[in-house]
C-alpha cells in the first residue's frame, strides 16, 4: 500500500510538473485610455506614424452628437481630441490609414458604406457604399501592395475589393465559410495578409475560425479553407512580421497567438473584473487590435450581446455592468518563445 500510494504521489506530481511548463504564461492587460464619460462600446483602432491611437466607437445607446465619433489618444494614453465624424450614423466600425494615399478610411456600419474622414475636422466623405443594402454588414478594411482595399461582409459572407480611391466595390470572393449562423451573429470579421501577400486571413466570428483564402496570379481569390478552429469569437486579427496571427477572442476575453502552422503559441490578457469606476480591468469582449512599437492595443467593446435578443453569453452582466470604456495594452510579444 505504501509504495502504491507513493508510486502514485511521484506520478502526481510529475504530471503537476508537466501541466505547469506548458501553461501559458499570459502577458497581462493593463488600461492604455478610458472614453470621457458617456462615450461606450469602443470597437475599431488603428495608429499613426507618431502613435497615436485613433478608436471609433459603436455606439448602441448613441453619442451626444446623434453621429458617429472618434477619439485620438496621445502615446501615453491623454485624450487628444474627441471627433465628430460628419454625415454618419453611430455605429461605426474599422479604421485604418491607407498607406499609399494617406486618407483616414472608417466604416460606417450603419449606413452600409466606407468613409474618407478628415482626422482633425472629422469632414467626411463616402469612399465606397457596399452593395445589399440593409443585408450588408462591412466590418473590417485592410490593403494589398497596389493600394486596393479589401472590405469584409459579416452578413453577406464575402470580401469585397475596390481600387485606392474607392468608387464602385467588386465581389472579390464569396463563400460559405465567410457566413455565419452562430453567437455572435458574425461571419467575416477581422482580415489581414501575410506578409508575402500569398493569402488573406480572414476571421469568422460566429464560426469561432479563421478562414484562409489564396491569393492566385493575378490578385485573384483562391478557394478558401478553415486554416484553425476554436477561437472563441474569433474577431480583429493582425499579423506580424513572422507571419504569427494575433486574434481577438471576444468571447474568451484574450487575444490567442498562432503561428503559420495553425499552432496556438500564446494566449495573452484575461478579464480580472470591474474596477471602483466600473471600468474593465484586462480585456472585456475584446474587438480590435492593433500593434505599434513593442505593444498591442486593444479595444474593450464590452458589448451585452442580450440587447440583439440572444441567450446570455458568461461576460454580458458584466458588459451591462460597465460605467466607463476603456482601450487595453499588452506587451506585444510571445512569452517563452520570443523572450520574457
Amino acid at each position: 500500500m505504501t509504495i502504491r500510494f507513493l508510486r502514485f504521489l511521484a506520478a502526481a506530481c510529475l504530471a503537476a510538473v508537466f501541466v505547469s511548463a506548458q501553461a501559458w504564461q499570459r502577458s497581462p492587460a493593463t488600461t492604455f485610455a478610458t472614453l470621457p464619460a458617456g462615450a461606450t462600446n469602443p470597437e475599431g483602432i488603428t495608429a499613426d506614424a507618431h502613435g497615436n491611437i485613433y478608436v471609433t466607437t459603436f455606439a448602441l445607446g448613441g453619442t451626444s452628437s446623434g453621429v458617429g465619433q472618434m477619439f485620438v489618444f496621445g502615446p501615453h494614453g491623454q485624450l487628444l481630441r474627441q471627433i465628430d465624424i460628419a454625415g454618419s450614423t453611430t455605429f461605426l466600425l474599422d479604421l485604418a490609414f491607407h498607406p499609399t494615399t494617406g486618407a483616414l478610411l472608417v466604416i460606417d456600419f450603419g449606413a452600409q458604406q466606407i468613409l474618407r474622414v478628415d482626422p482633425s475636422s472629422g469632414a467626411s466623405n463616402v469612399f465606397a457604399t457596399i452593395p445589399g443594402g440593409a443585408n450588408a454588414g462591412p466590418n473590417v478594411l485592410t490593403f494589398d501592395d497596389a493600394g486596393n482595399v479589401y472590405i469584409s461582409d459579416s452578413f453577406q459572407g464575402r470580401i469585397w475589393r475596390t481600387g485606392p480611391q474607392g468608387g464602385a466595390v467588386t465581389e472579390w470572393v464569396a463563400s460559405s465559410l465567410l457566413a455565419t449562423s452562430g453567437v455572435p451573429p458574425f461571419g467575416a470579421n477581422g482580415l489581414a495578409f501575410n506578409r508575402n501577400r500569398s493569402a488573406l486571413f480572414v476571421a469568422n466570428t460566429g464560426n469561432d475560425t479563421v478562414v484562409r483564402i489564396p491569393v492566385l496570379a493575378g490578385g485573384a481569390a483562391g478557394a478558401p479553407e478553415v486554416f484553425v478552429n476554436s477561437i472563441n469569437g474569433a474577431d480583429g486579427l493582425i499579423i506580424d512580421e513572422s507571419d504569427n496571427l494575433w486574434v481577438a477572442a471576444n468571447q474568451a476575453d484574450e487575444i490567442v497567438v498562432v503561428d503559420p502552422s495553425g499552432r496556438v503559441i500564446a494566449k495573452l490578457g484575461d478579464f480580472n473584473g470591474l474596477d471602483a469606476h466600473g471600468s474593465p480591468r484586462g480585456l472585456l469582449f475584446p474587438a480590435s487590435l492593433v500593434r505599434h512599437g513593442e505593444f498591442l492595443y486593444v479595444t474593450n467593446l464590452a458589448l451585452d450581446l442580450r440587447l440583439f435578443g440572444l441567450a446570455q453569453p458568461v461576460d454580458a452582466q458584466w458588459a451591462a455592468d460597465v460605467k466607463r470604456h476603456t482601450v487595453a495594452r499588452i506587451r506585444a510579444r510571445v512569452p517563452g518563445v520570443q523572450g520574457d
